[in-house]
């Protein structure tokens, strides 16, 4: 059919007023188009200049129309393909293995998609990246509990942006939602075996297709109505996505879209096995180009469709590989840097895979922030479980400068965290020694073992009051080291909530309310909330000025002093055994000071402070309450605390 709208490009299924172009990458088969009415389905035979992509333009196609792409393979069967470039799907994507030909007519549809939306003036929050504060939420489980929402709302798109959950995130003084996986994936065969659920949704069928089961109706239209809402309270919204691999597995796995069109779009040892960097049984090659630029256009697609405000890249190194080798300045990473649209957003890389050096953090280029699990696991060691943590400990707080050089600050600050979807909720880091996966149905051999987690003397829920006040406190201690480190603060969104999973580290495929936030809070859980959004509060009147002054040319000029409680400064000798200390910032041209007391032992310390001038009490961990006083010469610092005080010159 000839028309002059019918193009190659761009790919996908692209609307007009006249009716819809549609184009394919498909080197590997010939593929015709389906059109699905209520009558019958229509086939139509595609154009091609080079057997590469196969085009189309069909007048008197409207918004919501239903197709998809068929191929015949080698017995002679046709199979029905998903559009790589779908930007929605008719229903949740299910279905039985082995996927055959015949299974494949009956799977979710591609759908026609009309991008208009009033945006309503929108315009992005853009918040400073020593400002942002990411909170980590998962669509549906962080509201599917709340009684403070209709009940149509829970655990969708809309549930986000009903009043009272956003007056909650405004509460807590965060500024940017990081969303877990909210593009269209599938369930595993082997977890639908076991009556399970692929919940985090690491598992991605169409990249630009929002996941439908978390829309009451349209799923184009509710998600875009959320990003306005958030974004008419200052909220910005990162999408964590998953490039790295696909739904499809490996070879055995089933067949949706990639395999039958392109076989290059995988790395392959031989033509019976891909290769694996993920765990995933599959990795995308970004080094082909047909790859490349899908993963590029569904980025700008996001941003220009949805007006996303950045993203979360998951197992990252992939795509930075030249294959088996990773360089910060590969193709993909230098693409970004030169996108007028996407070098303008955050970005942010789990700076690790499973290949050959897999693991990059700190590797990669300026504009790129990552997850910092240095910072983690140091942090929790000290805090919790108390070897001779304390240098180490100390250079975190600085900001990992050992790792990210503070010449390359601030388009280059770590993401700082202690809890992550995958591991310990905070909760469960001060009530669990030992992960307790038995749910997940691989008998607990799931997970990471290496929690650095302290149960505190019982394994579990207790009603022992001083247990329960210990955990208290070592959850502040925690949250006091996360939001006054230099760096970029990321924090768990149920951690808001003291939310515990029971003891479960990796609960991907628990679609119940061991993942879903409980909204009924203890009077002590309800108690840390209060204090965490106030210290939110307080932190970003502070440390992005401190922040900015370490990040400057007169970054130098800053003085820094690391101190026994006495006042002395400590000798290289003495930080080998050393299990309590003091840091003072004093900023250059008298613009503001800083000072931690840290006190890891089992008695209180009298820390001499500098100066016999007055300090303000920003907190004190080892109360509940946030201290509001001035402090002059000394101070006692509890077991098991740290305080941080601040002066304005």
């Amino acid at each position: 059919m000839k028309n002059k709208k019918s193009s190659p490009f761009p790919f996908g299924a692209t609307l007009y007023d006249d009716g819809c172009n549609f184009s394919i990458h498909s080197p590997d088969n010939i593929v015709s188009l389906i059109i699905f009415t209520d009558s019958e389905n229509q086939e139509y035979k595609l154009k091609t200049h080079d057997q590469i992509v196969y085009y189309t333009f069909i007048p008197n196609i409207t918004s919501g129309t239903q197709y998809g792409f068929k191929t015949i393979d080698n017995d002679g069967h046709s199979r029905l393909l998903l559009d790589p470039y779908s930007h929605s799907l008719s229903k949740p994507l299910q279905y039985n293995s082995p996927l055959d030909t015949e299974q494949s007519w009956t799977l979710s549809k591609s759908i026609v998609v009309d991008h208009n939306f009033d945006w309503e003036n929108d315009t992005a929050p853009n918040h400073p990246i020593e400002k942002t504060i990411l909170f980590e939420l998962h669509i549906k489980g962080f509201t599917q509990q709340c009684p403070h929402i209709a009940p149509q709302y829970q655990g969708k798109y809309l549930g986000l942006c009903q009043p009272d959950i956003i007056q909650f995130f405004k509460q807590q003084n965060i500024t940017t939602l990081q969303l877990l996986p909210i593009t269209s994936f599938v369930t595993e065969s082997h977890l639908k075996e076991n009556n399970l659920t692929n919940f985090w949704g690491y598992n991605s069928v169409c990249f630009m297709a929002p996941h439908p089961n978390y829309a009451e109706k349209d799923a184009v239209n509710e998600l875009k109505h959320m990003v306005r809402e958030l974004h008419k309270n200052d909220i910005e919204v990162i999408l964590d996505v998953v490039f790295n691999h696909t739904a499809e597995g490996d070879h055995n796995g089933p067949c949706f879209h990639l395999k039958a069109l392109d076989k290059n779009y995988y790395l392959h040892n031989n033509p019976q096995q891909y290769m694996n960097y993920t765990g995933c049984g599959n990795t995308l090659d970004l080094t082909h180009q047909a790859s490349f630029t899908l993963v590029l256009d569904t980025l700008r697609h996001w941003v220009n469709e949805y007006h996303i405000d950045g993203f979360r890249f998951d197992l990252a190194t992939t795509l930075g590989r030249d294959h088996e080798n990773f360089s910060p300045h590969s193709g993909f990473f230098m693409a970004i840097a030169q996108d007028p649209i996407l070098q303008k957003v955050k970005l942010i890389a789990e700076p690790w895979d499973i290949g050959p050096n897999g693991y990059q953090l700190g590797n990669y280029p300026d504009n790129w922030h990552e997850c910092n699990d240095k910072f983690r696991d140091i942090t929790k060691s000290y805090w919790l479980q108390q070897p001779n943590f304390a240098k180490n400990f100390a250079t975190q707080l600085m900001g990992s400068r050992d790792i990210f050089s503070a010449s390359r600050w601030p388009q280059k600050l770590p993401v700082n965290f202690i809890s992550y979807h995958d591991g310990f909720t905070l909760q469960d880091l001060v009530s669990y020694n030992d992960k307790h996966n038995e749910a997940n149905g691989e008998n607990n051999r799931d997970g990471h073992s290496d929690n650095r987690s302290n149960n505190h003397g019982v394994e579990g829920d207790t009603n022992n009051t001083a247990i329960i006040l210990l955990r208290d406190k070592q959850k502040r201690n925690l949250m006091i080291s996360l939001l006054f480190s230099f760096g970029i603060p990321h924090l768990l969104a149920v951690d808001s909530l003291s939310h515990s999973q029971q003891g479960n580290n990796n609960a991907y495929c628990q679609d119940n309310p061991i993942s879903w936030a409980d909204w009924n809070l203890s009077h002590i859980n309800d108690v840390f909330k209060q204090w965490l959004a106030d210290i939110i509060a307080i932190r970003q009147q502070i440390m992005p000025d401190v922040i900015r002054a370490f990040s400057n040319e007169n970054r130098n000029k800053n003085k820094i002093t690391w101190s026994n409680a006495n006042g002395t400064q400590i000798t290289p000798a003495q930080w080998l055994n050393i299990d309590h200390f003091s840091l003072h910032i004093d900023l250059f041209n008298h613009d503001g000071e800083l000072l931690y007391l840290i006190n890891a032992t089992d008695t209180s310390l009298t820390f001499n402070l500098p100066k016999s001038t007055k300090w303000s009490m920003v907190c004190d961990t080892s109360t509940q309450n946030i201290i509001v006083k001035d402090v002059n010469v000394s101070y006692i610092q509890h077991p098991h605390s740290l305080s941080v005080l601040y002066r304005a010159n």
